[in-house]
């Protein structure tokens, strides 16, 4: 019987003609097999259906936690909540910009250009588009490679600041911008997560060589920079520079003392500003003082409480119309007519989170360069933050600062995707590695 079931090895290569004899040994003992086994053990099923398989196992791997492509090790090392969160503000911020929009197409329309009401939305759309890749592709980057680009492009951006008082255009008394055709560049906004990261860089020198004078060195190259800057003029810049550096002085661990008196140096320095800056000295008085006409903080707490909790409705807004830059300075205002203060808070609390989810990202970093570049960053990025919203709800006096990736601005939506990609790329981490000593279990 068995010697009836069992085909010769010398017969046709077909599946039916190749079983093998374990195949017919488990059919004669009443133990039929599930497969019918071809060549080598390999099952007809595994044979025809192996294209198929791994193709599935291939496609499911994708991004998975198996995937060792370099897209899949960058997915899961990146802080993919943090990532969300900056994007949530970038769509936010084209909401707002198409609020502001025909406010400000329709102040600077002449009786012979008449600009479109959504002029400024579709220009932020575009530089949107191209800003988003713009922060992936650098996410993307290997913690050095990540400072060498920084390093290098910060010697490009400073020579363009220092190039400014010969080569810049001046729009509204400041000449703050290169020109280039149709197109015009702000040094100074893609200077500022350059100069951190150098900064940072300069400070770490110090775990090498403990003699070096670091903060002697930042501090001649912070007051360089600010010099140029108040040569456009530019106040709000100048402070904002001068606060990343103080910030990383307290990270570095300078002693109390110390920083106390570069607080009193930094009063010493507004004050001197108010005496030899004509428009500061203006906008100052103006918030101290009052006025008995409208003033720009008037009018921007004016729009901004107009609006109630819930706001009037996008495009329903009327007191928009007499801001002076409602789509940059002063959208915040028109965030709050249009989508009240319900809204304004919201933002508020989702820069707060982002900071707070950069500063636990750092609780387990070992890394000393990267704990102070991070968190120079994060004090540039928050910071600007803070001094919008601080300037439309009149507790700081008129600055010129754009609400990151809420304000239109092409330099500045793109320089802010720069800063934030820089965030992502140093943040990165295996989730699996070095867990957090402050985290119940590890967790």
């Amino acid at each position: 019987m068995a010697d009836k079931l069992r085909f010769s090895k010398d017969s046709n290569d077909s599946p039916a003609n190749n079983l093998s004899d374990s195949q017919s040994d488990n059919d004669i003992a009443g133990q039929p097999s599930d497969k019918l086994i071809y060549k080598d053990n390999v099952s007809l099923d595994d044979e025809i259906l192996a294209p198929l398989n791994s193709g599935t196992v291939q496609f499911s791997k994708r991004l998975g936690r198996a995937d060792k492509s370099p897209l899949g090790i960058w997915f899961w090392e990146l802080d993919r909540v943090l990532l969300l969160l900056m994007l949530l503000l970038m769509a936010i911020g084209l909401l707002s910009v198409s609020a502001a929009s025909p406010a400000t197409a329709k102040r600077l329309s002449t009786s012979s250009v008449e600009l479109a009401e959504q002029y400024f939305f579709y220009k932020q759309l575009i530089w949107t588009i191209l800003g988003i890749p713009v922060m992936l592709i650098i996410s993307m980057a290997p913690k050095e490679q990540a400072k060498r680009f920084s390093i290098i492009f910060f010697c490009v951006f400073c020579t363009l600041l220092f190039l400014l008082p010969i080569i810049g255009r001046e729009v509204n008394g400041a000449q703050r911008w290169i020109g280039f055709g149709f197109a015009t560049l702000q040094p100074s906004e893609f200077l500022k997560p350059l100069y951190a990261i150098t900064l940072a860089w300069i400070f770490s020198w110090r775990l090498k060589d403990p003699d070096l004078p670091v903060r002697t060195i930042t501090a001649a190259i912070a007051g360089v920079i600010c010099f140029f800057l108040m040569l456009q003029p530019d106040l709000g810049q100048t402070i904002l520079f001068a606060g990343i550096w103080f910030a990383l002085m307290m990270v570095s661990g300078v002693a109390a003392k110390w920083l106390l008196g570069l607080m009193a140096l930094g009063v010493a320095g507004l004050a001197l500003f108010y005496q030899f800056y004509s428009v500061a000295r203006q906008r100052i008085d103006d918030w101290l003082f009052g006025t008995d006409g409208l003033t720009h903080d008037k009018l921007a707490i004016d729009t901004l409480t107009s609006g109630g909790l819930v706001g009037k409705g996008p495009g329903l807004g009327s007191k928009k119309y007499s801001l002076p830059e409602a789509h940059t300075d002063y959208i915040f205002s028109v965030i709050g007519e249009e989508f009240g203060l319900l809204a304004c808070m919201i933002i508020a609390i989702l820069f707060l989170t982002i900071l707070i989810r950069v500063l636990i990202r750092l609780l387990d970093e070992k890394d000393h360069f990267t704990v102070l570049a991070v968190s120079a960053l994060i004090a540039q990025f928050t910071g600007q933050a803070m001094i919008n919203m601080a300037v439309n709800i009149g507790i700081f006096p008129s600055k010129g600062m754009t609400l990151p990736f809420i304000s239109y601005g092409g330099s500045s939506l793109i320089a802010l995707s720069m800063g934030c990609g820089l965030i992502l790329a140093l943040t990165k981490r295996n989730p699996y590695l070095d867990r957090s000593l402050y985290m119940v279990n590890g967790r």
